[in-house]
């Protein structure tokens, strides 16, 4: 059984040898991978002195290096952890086994029930996760502890299904949606949060990257529960319809005839718009509903080529 270290790296010079040396102490078994996306810092080097895989992503942004790494490389667990020595090696021991033995496939290293908000003193960054948190489980029907946690393990069905859309570091919160709507084994375990090291400088910008992970999340709901999005949107329609709606009624109850016309043309506009949201909601569900079919049906194809494949290398 083949464990894959991922450590996707951005100018981390302070922190990468440290990260590099604690796996390879805590895990020797295991392949470590450094990416380098465009480090001006001499990250690769260190890296590679201290005997990681370096290899490269040029398209810069945190999504673009989970791409690469999850379509070039192959093992049966996939640990991946940033490379600002925030997260303890030692933790991927239980990844590891969680993955291995307990067939999960994805397991999130829980910050915020931990040290997090001990160790974290920026307080945007806090209250971010709690909200990004909150959202999530509100519209996922989930219970998930931490959304946007750097240290994750992975099972191969997963790395090789999960088509990736984000570039930057909304990355964390599409992994955990993808894993909540497709069935995924999930599990999450408490692991301790310390802040950076003095000298290494975070590449997350709250306010920026923020705004990207809930326009993320909004993209998520639209194109995972299309049902609930429409028929909500739909309902809010006929809402403000009815508002306007309803006074030209009364008025022509009370009157005998029609006060404002254009009005009620309006209204009559809002509510075919409504009928059509809704059915539009309706058929992306069913759309959506083929596509899970067909993951499932990809997910069987990935198993039994793997299981070819092993067969093959056994009998060599």
């Amino acid at each position: 059984m083949k464990t894959a270290i991922l450590i996707p790296c951005y100018n981390e010079s302070k922190t990468i040898k440290k990260v590099v040396c604690d796996f390879k102490k805590v895990m020797p078994h295991a392949d470590i991978y450094v990416y380098d996306n465009n480090s001006t810092d001499g990250t690769d080097k260190i890296a590679e002195e201290n005997g990681a895989i370096v290899r490269y992503e040029f398209k810069q942004g945190k999504g673009n290096v989970v791409r690469s790494m999850f379509r070039d490389i192959d093992a049966d667990c996939y640990i991946m952890v940033d490379g600002d020595d925030t997260y303890p090696a030692e933790s991927a021991v239980e990844f590891e086994r969680l993955v291995l033995e307990k067939n999960a496939d994805m397991v999130i290293g829980d910050r915020l029930s931990s040290t997090y908000f001990e160790e974290n003193d920026r307080p945007f960054h806090n209250i971010g996760n709690k909200m990004v948190r909150w959202l999530i489980n509100l519209f996922f029907k989930s219970e998930l502890k931490d959304i946007m946690t750097g240290m994750r393990a992975f099972s191969y069905d997963f790395v090789k299904s999960f088509p990736i859309v984000s570039k930057e570091f909304e990355i964390e919160t599409e992994m955990s949606v993808f894993a909540l709507m497709n069935n995924f084994s999930i599990e999450e375990i408490p692991i301790d949060y310390r802040d950076r090291v003095e000298g290494s400088e975070s590449k997350l910008n709250t306010y920026r990257d923020g705004y990207k992970v809930l326009r993320m999340i909004y993209t998520l709901v639209r194109d995972k529960r299309p049902f609930f999005f429409f028929t909500t949107a739909s309902l809010i329609l006929l809402f403000i319809a009815a508002v306007y709606f309803v006074p030209i009624y009364l008025r022509y109850r009370y009157y005998g005839y029609v006060l404002k016309i254009p009005t009620l043309i309006v209204v009559s506009t809002v509510v075919m718009v409504a009928a059509v949201t809704f059915f539009t909601g309706v058929v992306l569900h069913v759309i959506k509903k083929q596509n899970n079919a067909q993951l499932e049906n990809h997910l069987t194809l990935i198993r039994l080529n793997k299981k070819i494949n092993n067969s093959y290398f056994r009998f060599l």
